[in-house]
């Protein structure tokens, strides 16, 4: 195996695992060792196989959720737990609006907490509500906001030097459905990554679908909007980076070591890792599968390696 051949017999060691990266992983400071060759002999070496990886399967695979269009302009939070995060953590809300004849229990609360921020808190109907949320369950409960603000992948650098952590970072290479989107970003922050980068074309954006399925974590997690995924991968690379990109034909994700400097590339619902991506990815990781299927949704396998990494990251049987 390449990964093997450039790192010695045995369990690969990477630079940084415990050596280089804990040490130090200054922006611009390379600390990777040599790159694995090229082509497809390559690409099996790193991969265990040449072909596409089969990562999801879903029969609506590459459409667009009709909420995402004018989204970036007319932005709402949807749902009770998006609209009271955002409410909490001081995110910029124009006007809450609640269901009429219906302001009790949690709503009662949102309520108290958008006027004690001066946020204009308005009852409208049913109608209104619906037409906002765009056929999603609001549970009578959608807030205006600005337009949505990304991150940049700079500041994902910034917060693991802030925690005084290896930069973790998940790459996602055209996720189009929201509600994966939305899920993959709410196990982003629960297992303490610094950010999630997705592709400005050809996948989901930061809607109120994925705000809701994120359960608010969207107020809480990095999120950058790139035009040239193959372009951060590289920079990622320079700056100490090593990628991994989920494959299930590749070597079970715990026989790799996912400690250190890390970024963690998933696939389209479709295709999964698209073959110019895969190229400029280190080597492949993959779920173990022993049932009949072969393969993962987008969001529950980014949750299984992202804890893979964590596992590794804070020690075997560590608390989490």
């Amino acid at each position: 195996m390449a990964f093997t051949k450039i790192h010695g017999k045995g369990r690969a060691q990477r630079p940084g695992s415990r050596d280089m990266r804990g040490k130090s992983h200054e922006p611009g400071k390379s600390v990777r060792a040599a790159k694995p060759g090229r082509g497809k002999s390559a690409a099996f070496e790193k991969f265990g196989r040449a072909d596409k990886v089969k990562q999801i399967k879903r029969p609506d695979a590459g459409k667009p959720d009709k909420a995402d269009a004018g989204a970036d302009e007319n932005y709402c939070l949807i749902g009770r737990n998006a609209v009271l995060e955002a409410i909490n953590h001081g995110k910029p809300v124009d006007k809450v609006l609640l269901r009429k004849d219906g302001v009790e229990g949690s709503l009662k609360m949102i309520a108290a907490k958008a006027r004690e921020r001066r946020i204009v808190v308005q009852e409208v109907d049913r109608a209104r509500l619906e037409l906002l949320a765009g056929g999603a369950n609001h549970q009578g409960v959608v807030a205006l906001c600005p337009p949505q603000e990304y991150a940049e992948v700079e500041d994902m650098f910034a917060l693991a030097d802030e925690r005084g952590e290896a930069p973790f970072v998940i790459v996602l290479d055209g996720v189009t459905d929201p509600h994966n989107l939305g899920a993959i970003i709410r196990t982003a922050d629960a297992s303490g990554a610094h950010g999630v980068i997705i592709p400005k074309r050809r996948a989901a954006g930061i809607t109120p679908i994925v705000t809701k399925a994120s359960a608010g974590a969207v107020a809480h997690v990095l999120v950058a909007r790139v035009p040239n995924l193959v372009t951060v991968i590289e920079d990622l690379k320079k700056r100490g980076l090593w990628i991994a990109a989920a494959d299930f034909g590749a070597k079970a994700m715990y026989t790799r070591d996912l400690k250190g400097a890390l970024a963690i590339v998933i696939g389209s619902e479709g295709e999964g890792v698209s073959r110019l991506v895969r190229q400029k990815c280190d080597f492949g990781v993959g779920v173990p599968m022993r049932g009949k299927l072969d393969s993962l949704n987008a969001s529950v396998a980014a949750g299984v390696l992202m804890y893979e990494a964590v596992r590794q990251r804070t020690g075997d049987g560590a608390q989490v």
